[in-house]
């Protein structure tokens, strides 16, 4: 088969040639939907009413701080300086976001950029899809390696992903029906620690097997995170779940679209679209919460399944990866709110009651709007935006896309005028990453699992970094700022 097919074999003949379904001693191992409880309230546990004010409210009273507090102990909250700055807390070869110059010890913005290993974002997604190839996987062995490979290198890395594609033995015995869930980045997450049970040795945090790891999980979490969308549209249907060949020589876009098209297939712009999205997504410094997440845990010495599945389960926070879903469905409330897209006046007047908590989610939150680092402008929306137009006009959403940006057009003159400050706002990947998804046809529970397949090359790199570069476990101070207290016995405490 060719590399870069533009169809799949319909879905009939891989059913009888290729596509197999859960083998018999597989499924007996499997639990249906109703040999799982869901956790009970206790309420229901106790068949009582609960005394809840201590239990549940109690928090209130002794989590909240004054704000002056934090500004006496010069608190750095959530690791930033007063003026938004990231704390620097470490040294790295792998990534620069650049996005403000520091002037006089003042934030000055500047046009964002994203350097990797000293390359241009821009450039190795331009010269890999300028050449007609898939860029992904060079980015990736760039980030692992530290160098750009050779043809030959690269042909090597491949290789060595496909031939690891596969999943164990006995595998899916387990998963996903095991591990089913409303949310397919908690799936993910919990079938990448149950991977750390198929490998011989999972606490060598060696070169060689941390590498190994890595092309692992490069090769499996496409297949890992299709198939637990797939299961749950099985279960729900009352379905067989069926579970796809390998693909000899398909990229990571290729197998993404391979599992979740089936007979529909998918063309080769489409892929070389989900390629751009991945090499966007691959790594974004070591700051980024989910990295950084990944970098904690490996300070500890932990293996590589349980940092990659804690970056994970940060990642699908609604302020970090998971904010992609959210603006998806914003820019569809903005889409139905607004009757004439390509008017200025209706869509910033429908903005501002976005900004002054009027519509939506009545956040205030534009969605899509702003960075931490990024001030005049984030080189992968750049890039995104660039690149969708032709699938826009391919696929008949160039109107779609024309409203999307002038959301961003329009965004920060509003923010400014409600909330009467000059601060640059400009637009995140998030803002078009969703669109790009659904002209795919990926469904929206896959957009933040595709983001997590792609960034653990970077995940990959900062880990080797902290292992082998760092050596010293991160242990940041809080202090403390509770009285004293004498024990008191339990006959003598009220309620």
């Amino acid at each position: 088969m060719a590399i870069f097919s533009s169809h799949l074999t319909p879905r009939s003949a891989r059913e009888r040639v290729a596509r197999r379904i859960l083998s018999t001693n597989d499924t007996s191992a499997l639990l249906s939907a109703t040999d799982i409880t869901p956790m009970p309230s206790d309420e229901a546990a106790l068949g009582r009413p609960v005394e809840s004010e201590g239990l549940y409210e109690g928090y209130a009273k002794v989590d909240k701080l004054p704000e002056e507090m934090f500004r006496e102990y010069d608190v750095k909250r959530g690791l930033r300086n007063a003026d938004g700055s990231g704390v620097l807390v470490g040294l790295t070869t792998i990534s620069d976001v650049h996005g403000y110059n520091k002037v006089d010890g003042k934030v000055v913005p500047d046009e964002g950029d994203l350097i990797i290993r000293g390359y241009h974002l821009e450039d190795l997604v331009s010269q890999t899809h300028g050449a007609g190839r898939f860029g992904y996987e060079e980015i990736a062995y760039l980030l692992i390696s530290g160098r750009l490979p050779s043809a030959g290198e690269l042909a090597d890395f491949n290789a060595r992903i496909d031939s690891r594609r596969e999943l164990p033995t006995g595998y899916l015995s387990l998963f996903p029906r095991t591990t089913e869930s409303s949310s397919v980045m908690n799936v993910l997450a919990r079938s990448t620690l149950l991977l750390y049970a198929f490998d011989e040795c999972p606490d060598d945090t060696g070169h060689q097997h941390e590498v190994d790891v890595a092309l692992s999980l490069l090769a499996r979490l496409p297949r890992i995170a299709a198939i637990a969308h797939e299961a749950s549209v099985s279960a729900r249907a009352g379905e067989k779940l069926l579970v796809p060949p390998v693909r000899e020589g398909y990229s990571m876009a290729e197998t993404v679209l391979d599992v979740l098209r089936g007979a529909d297939g998918f063309t080769r712009e489409e892929a070389m679209m989900l390629d751009v999205m991945l090499m966007l997504h691959a790594e974004h410094g070591g700051g980024n919460n989910s990295t950084f997440t990944c970098r904690v845990l490996s300070s500890s010495g932990t293996d590589a399944y349980s940092s990659y599945a804690a970056a994970m389960g940060s990642l699908k926070g609604p302020k970090h990866g998971g904010a992609n879903s959210k603006v998806g469905a914003m820019i569809e409330d903005v889409a139905a709110h607004v009757e004439r897209w390509d008017d200025d006046d209706e869509l910033a007047s429908y903005l501002e009651k976005l900004a002054t908590k009027q519509a939506f989610d009545q956040t205030g939150l534009i969605y899509g709007m702003g960075h931490a680092v990024y001030t005049k402008s984030d080189p992968r929306a750049r890039l995104v935006r660039r690149y969708a137009r032709n699938l826009a006009a391919t696929k008949g959403c160039e109107d779609k896309l024309a409203l999307i940006e002038g959301i961003e057009r329009l965004t920060p003159e509003v923010i400014h005028g409600v909330r009467g400050t000059n601060k640059p706002i400009c637009a995140n990947i998030d803002l078009y990453t969703g669109f790009v998804y659904s002209m795919l046809g990926v469904p929206a529970d896959l957009y933040t699992p595709i983001f997590a397949m792609a960034r653990l090359a970077g995940w990959t790199a900062h880990r080797m970094e902290e292992l082998y570069g760092c050596g010293r476990i991160i242990r940041p101070a809080y202090n403390s700022v509770v009285g004293r207290k004498d024990y008191v016995p339990i006959e003598e405490r009220g309620d």
